[in-house]
């Protein structure tokens, strides 16, 4: 058993971690400056293009996608290691590397399941970083963990599909530069099968009838890096045929084919908050005296700092373990692994920010530290993308099918 990255794999890591520190971790306060200055909080501050302009002359670019005609070329072992990286600056260094959510899912399903004219009009300019776009799920008013929830309607007539329903949390529909929707809504909602009865369809930012109504905030902060989450309405919105993705009844098995990776992507970014969040806290503890010594020498913030180090390093075996099996048998066939990554990660990595807000005190809680930031981010993965019980249900019943 062979624990070492292969020789690309290392390459590219030492050619980001120079990218980090070099141009990254500086740009966090610029553009927070620049963001300030901005007419609209959703317009995309200076320093975003320079960082992608020189993460794409490194190399840099599109890492994410395994389709060497399109990516990087990269296996999801190899890969996750550099989003990994990525994570330690979450809300810059992802939109560096056109390496975002939820851009990536959607430039998978174009790979995937698009068709010539749809990869030419959409997947192009988002390989180029030249538009954005966003994802169209989630419902205000069902379960959405249920996807087969959904009640928006994709409904033909002629050469054409009408989209009807009500979308929030729809992340990217906020940034300008987001062009296109991938809207799932149900084409034959009184079908038999449950999980045929939906499909997806691709609807341009400004097609009549599409309503941007409001933002929504995570924790009263508005995501920026994934271009915003919004509520979106369809109000008959008309497309064409053309734009259907894929075949008809085939979204939900879309959908599943697009979740798959990008838990890998969240869940190794999440471990790279979790080392910043480790560095944070030794940097605080040997710097911060209370009752006489350093918070290095109390021992609660020994334990702390001890249980986030196993912790992380439990979680990116199970996360690397993960993408390998990924790679070797397939998304099936490492179902389980995938939904154990999921469960584990998120909790994990909130309790170690948590332990790092409090070794922080105020300062832990304001913004001069991205300690309460990255804090919202983490916690809202343990919805995002299936909520915790979700996968926790399925990988139960799939352990006790073993024994009945």
């Amino acid at each position: 058993m062979d624990f070492a990255f292969d020789a690309r794999t290392e390459e590219l890591r030492h050619q980001l971690l120079a990218f980090m520190d070099e141009y990254v971790y500086p740009a966090e306060s610029v553009a927070e400056e620049q963001r300030a200055r901005l007419a609209s909080p959703w317009d995309t501050p200076a320093v975003v293009g320079e960082l992608k302009a020189e993460a794409r002359s490194r190399g840099l670019w599109n890492l994410f996608l395994p389709d060497s005609e399109y990516g990087a070329g990269l296996t999801n072992l190899q890969y996750a290691p550099l989003a990994e990286i990525t994570g330690r600056s979450p809300h810059l260094a992802p939109t560096a590397l056109n390496c975002a959510a939820p851009d990536t899912g959607n430039m998978e399903v174009l790979t995937q399941f698009g068709d010539e004219q749809q990869r030419k009009q959409w997947l192009e300019p988002l390989l180029a970083g030249e538009i954005r776009s966003a994802f169209a799920m989630t419902e205000p008013e069902v379960a959405s963990s249920d996807a087969t929830n959904i009640t928006t309607r994709i409904e033909r007539d002629g050469d054409e599909y009408v989209i009807t329903g009500r979308k929030w949390y729809i992340s990217g529909a906020m940034n300008p530069d987001c062009k296109i929707f991938i809207v799932m809504g149900k084409t034959d909602p009184d079908g038999p099968d449950i999980r045929r009865q939906q499909s997806m369809v691709l609807v341009p930012r400004d097609t009549p009838g599409v309503e941007i109504r409001r933002a929504m905030q995570v924790y009263g902060y508005e995501d920026h890096s994934h271009g915003g989450h919004a509520e979106v309405v369809f109000h008959q919105a008309r497309v064409p045929v053309a734009n259907l993705v894929g075949e008809e009844g085939g979204g939900f098995a879309i959908a599943q084919a697009r979740l798959g990776p990008g838990r890998i992507h969240h869940c190794m970014r999440l471990i790279g908050m979790a080392e910043r969040a480790i560095e944070l806290m030794c940097r605080r503890a040997v710097s911060r005296t209370a009752f006489g010594k350093p918070l290095a020498q109390q021992g609660v913030v020994q334990n702390w700092i001890a249980d986030a180090r196993v912790a992380v390093e439990q979680l990116r075996l199970l996360v690397l373990k993960t993408a390998w099996m990924m790679d070797t048998v397939g998304n099936k066939g490492a179902h389980t692994e995938i939904q154990a990554i999921k469960i584990a990660t998120p909790r994990t990595v909130v309790d170690i920010l948590d332990k790092a807000v409090q070794l922080h005190g105020a300062g832990g809680v304001s913004q001069d530290f991205p300690l309460a930031e990255l804090w919202a981010s983490a916690r809202t993965l343990k919805l995002a993308d299936g909520p915790d019980e979700v996968h926790q249900r399925s990988l139960a019943h799939r352990e006790i099918k073993k024994y009945m």
